[in-house]
């Protein structure tokens, strides 16, 4: 009886159609490409939250899937590229906070520097609190996890200055940086070429980076800090020179592969 029962089952499951998730592409639309359904639902990946980009917003910005003739822009398809890295690091990376040694080492690399303090991918706010707690102010993140972002302002209000830093639940790729002259990462090596672009164009002058884990790919280091995965590099940005490089001079102190600090 149960043999004929699961005979019948698997039957049925076999005849039943198949139904994909609906990813917002209507495949019925005209032209180049097809556009989002009206409602469709933003990408999502089990036991992670939705993201704060949707397949529509990818269609919007890759020429070569959704764009229609005369209306690409320049910078479009980068910023597609942008879109579908953070879409599956957010997905398929785990987050894994800063340790203590690291958060020591880019203070090390920032302490005494002017200016706003911002770190890229904040997390739980753990680089934040230490920058406001060291005189780095105003210190603020910028993380795309709303519930990163919640257990940082908790972490906030139970280090008593909840008022003093700010964290914004906001996607990287659509913060504006002229205005920051720290900043810190620690970020998946598969953004940092687009990332180095942003930078670049986006920091004011004498502005520092400061990367952590991973070095910028192509960004020459001032100074590098620690070992191993404690390992940390710091970038300054300078006008009429290639980012992330210092002109030639008693001044400069390119140490890669040296455990060093520079005084800010």
């Amino acid at each position: 009886m149960r043999d004929t029962e699961r005979q019948k089952h698997r039957q049925r499951e076999k005849q039943a159609p198949r139904k994909e998730p609906d990813a917002g592409l209507d495949p019925r639309s005209p032209g180049s490409g097809p556009e989002p359904k009206a409602n469709a639902q933003p990408l999502s990946h089990p036991g992670v939250p939705p993201s704060r980009f949707s397949v529509g917003d990818i269609w919007r910005y890759y020429p070569a899937l959704g764009s229609r003739p005369g209306q690409r822009k320049p910078g479009d398809e980068k910023m597609a590229q942008a879109m579908c890295v953070s879409l599956l690091d957010q997905a398929l990376v785990p987050y894994v906070g800063a340790s203590a040694r690291q958060v020591e080492h880019v203070l090390t690399l920032l302490r005494g520097r002017p200016g706003k303090t911002v770190d890229l991918g904040s997390g739980d706010g753990r680089i934040v609190l230490a920058a406001h707690r060291c005189g780095l102010r105003p210190a603020l993140g910028y993380e795309l996890n709303p519930w990163l972002v919640g257990l940082a302002r908790l972490h906030a209000w139970r280090a008593g200055c909840a008022g003093s830093v700010r964290f914004c639940c906001q996607d990287l790729w659509k913060v504006n940086l002229r205005d920051c002259h720290n900043v810190s990462v620690f970020l998946a090596p598969s953004v940092l070429p687009l990332l180095e672009d942003k930078l670049q164009a986006e920091l004011p002058e004498g502005a520092r980076v400061v990367s952590g884990r991973f070095p910028l790919p192509t960004w020459q280091p001032v100074a590098v800090l620690g070992e191993g995965l404690d390992r940390v590099w710091a970038y300054d940005v300078h006008s009429g020179s290639p980012a992330g490089q210092v002109p030639p001079g008693p001044s400069s102190a390119s140490v890669p592969g040296a455990p060093t600090s520079l005084a800010g």
